[in-house]
């Protein structure tokens, strides 16, 4: 069977399509339904699909956990959305604008229980390993949502601080999505463990690399405006580290662009970003973000089952780090 990215979206669509989210009120729910059919890439569950078909001949026996992650995904997002206080997102209105912020963390709160029926419906045999998986993850994305935030208010990050709260906010969630698939197919555990740390690697390559086309993107291709980590003074790979490197009259002139009000925004993304290249922090990014990835297929070579239906998942992750250069 020939799998493209085209038609396992289009399964997980028409699944998440059918699934029974409640109806009344209305209010609780509409949300749920208007952004999970936003879209997306719906990476996550995808990963989970291509996991499991490395151990099955039918992947789409375990679309129900599949759509479990995708729901709990967009249940951060929405819950992220009211933290940041965002207005879009992939350019429609934001639930708590549409609606308002109440509606919007109630209907949050209604997604993550809608996440576990999904789950609930896995073979009993692995229900356990599997809520038990799920609930770790899930409280690391927490965590790493609070470091997030604590780290508005901090002086300085290391890098290390700032990779650990990246894998939490972001990575652990492929790598659970990825090991689910391989649960669900009768794995062995160490390749579900192989599996699990090439999606967490991988994901730590994604958000450094999202870190990086923020600076160096193309706004059209990027979707989001280029600069908007420099100009919210985000604590990024990027910025973390010019930090670290910084000397002198570079360390002066970094740090007066972070905190002097009267610079235009313009200027501030300009300087901000001559400095990165004069200590060629985009080189080093560069380099630890195809680290990251090597580091995903390495861990993926590990994995007992087919090599060609392995090549599935090689093949997306390196389309999906190639999609702006």
């Amino acid at each position: 069977m020939l799998l493209t990215t085209e038609r396992l979206t289009k399964d997980i669509t028409k699944a998440i399509s059918k699934a029974e989210f409640g109806k009344e009120p209305a209010e609780l729910y509409d949300p749920i339904r208007y952004i999970m059919d936003l879209g997306g890439k719906r990476m996550r569950p995808i990963l989970t699909l291509l996991s499991n078909y490395i151990f099955t001949e039918d992947y789409t026996k375990v679309m129900d956990a599949a759509v479990a992650v995708e729901v709990f995904h967009n249940f951060t997002l929405m819950h992220d959305d009211i933290m940041d206080n965002a207005p879009l997102r992939r350019g429609n209105a934001t639930v708590h604008e549409k609606w308002n912020t109440n509606i919007a963390i109630l209907s949050g709160d209604v997604m993550l229980v809608e996440a576990y029926k999904q789950l609930m419906l896995v073979d009993e045999k692995h229900l356990k390993r599997v809520l038990d998986r799920f609930n770790e993850t899930a409280a690391g994305v927490c965590e790493g949502q609070q470091l997030d935030m604590n780290f508005e208010t901090v002086a300085s990050v290391t890098v290390e601080e700032y990779i650990n709260m990246i894998r939490l906010k972001t990575a652990v969630l492929l790598g659970f999505s990825m090991e689910l698939g391989a649960i669900l197919g009768d794995a062995d555990d160490k390749s579900c463990n192989h599996l699990r740390t090439a999606g967490e690697s991988a994901g730590i390559g994604f958000q450094l690399k999202d870190d990086l086309l923020d600076v160096y993107g193309d706004a059209a291709t990027f979707g989001k405006q280029v600069g908007g980590d420099i100009l919210a003074n985000k604590k990024t790979f990027l910025l973390t580290r010019a930090l670290e490197k910084a000397e002198g009259k570079t360390k002066k002139e970094l740090e007066k662009l972070l905190t002097d009000k009267t610079v235009s925004d313009k200027a501030k993304i300009a300087g901000v970003t001559a400095i990165y290249d004069q200590l060629e922090i985009k080189a080093e990014a560069e380099a630890l973000i195809e680290e990251y990835f090597n580091k995903a297929i390495e861990s993926l070579g590990k994995v007992k089952g087919s090599i060609f239906r392995k090549h599935y998942i090689k093949n997306y992750l390196l389309a999906l780090i190639g999609r702006e250069q």
